[in-house]
């Protein structure tokens, strides 16, 4: 059995093993593959995993011998599902290995919002600011207490489930708003979309990217959010219009934005939040840790044997 990786660096820049799948078939992993080279290296392959590189009906249909695509993320968007389901061929996913690492993340964007540990560390360090100060102490911004604010969030699954539990740790009353009825967290009040968005001091997304989600913070809602709010999206980059958010940001119409996904990535030189006020943004590394990332790997492991038994596990296509 031929097993072709595309794009595997991301998933494994040299700090994880691939020797568990090797042990599944012949093995080739390339650490990335530009579109013009996808048919040359998976021209004989029976299983193909990728990451972000995309598997289009054309690209699907001139790979005979493709049996099986896994997705080494929960996102699938990349492959076209309908045309490998044509073809009886199990798109595969791995659902749940970065719950965690998400919701940590997620705080660790609003902790920077409130307390700019980034900040003041450059004024100690390079600027030498407190061994100059008169005082024992000094603070350049806001210094925010979570408890008792008012998290809404986006997408109470199982990410937004988990920062609620955090949030309340923090003392944070949590509301959330889900486009289908679902189990309702503990503790946690759900509210209209308006509602979250008008009443809430941090709001953040843990959505699924749809028709119906792209730009879903866009200019009228962000007109509806209290002018102390902070906004947090550590999903996907087009729930948020970025032009709409730079506006926002720069006018004060909110205080501030934590972002580790853009519209485009990499985004371009130019892209307007670079220079937006109070905005703080990541490369796309929430789902990163390396805990994380070997539980992704270990799944996608687990994918490919259970397929290879004839019991294929993960399909979100079939």
């Amino acid at each position: 059995m031929r097993i072709v990786v595309l794009d595997g660096y991301t998933l494994n820049p040299g700090d994880l093993s691939w020797e568990p799948l090797q042990a599944l078939g012949d093995a080739d992993i390339h650490d990335r593959t530009a579109p013009d080279q996808i048919l040359s290296r998976a021209a004989d392959a029976d299983i193909v995993l990728v990451n972000k590189v995309v598997l289009t009906a054309d690209t699907i249909a001139a790979l005979p011998k493709l049996k099986y695509i896994g997705v080494l993320a929960t996102g699938y968007n990349c492959v076209d599902t309908a045309a490998a389901a044509e073809r009886n061929i199990p798109v595969c996913n791995v659902p749940t290995y970065g719950t965690r690492s998400v919701a940590q993340m997620t705080f660790a964007l609003l902790l920077e919002l409130t307390q700019n540990v980034g900040h003041h560390d450059r004024t100690v360090r390079e600027e030498r600011r407190w061994a100059a100060s008169d005082d024992f102490c000094y603070w350049d911004y806001p210094l925010i207490e979570l408890d008792g604010l008012t998290m809404g969030i986006v997408g109470p699954g199982r990410i937004g489930s988990a920062v609620a539990a955090i949030a309340q740790a923090f003392g944070m009353t949590v509301t959330a708003w889900n486009p289908k009825p679902k189990p309702v967290p503990p503790g946690v009040r759900m509210v209209t979309l308006d509602e979250l968005f008008e009443h809430s001091d941090v709001v953040s997304l843990h959505c699924p990217l749809t028709e119906e989600s792209h730009h879903l913070v866009n200019a009228a809602r962000l007109a509806t959010m209290k002018p102390s709010a902070f906004l947090i999206n550590t999903s996907r980059g087009p729930l948020i219009d970025s032009e709409a958010l730079a506006v926002a940001l720069n006018s004060g119409q909110i205080a501030g934005a934590a972002l580790d996904v853009l519209d485009t990535e990499p985004p371009p030189p130019d892209h307007p939040l670079y220079t937006a006020k109070n905005c703080r943004i990541t490369p796309h590394i929430a789902w990163a840790t390396q805990s994380a990332r070997r539980r992704l790997l270990d799944t996608a492991v687990s994918n490919v044997a259970a397929f290879l038994k004839g019991t294929p596990q993960n399909v979100v296509n079939l």
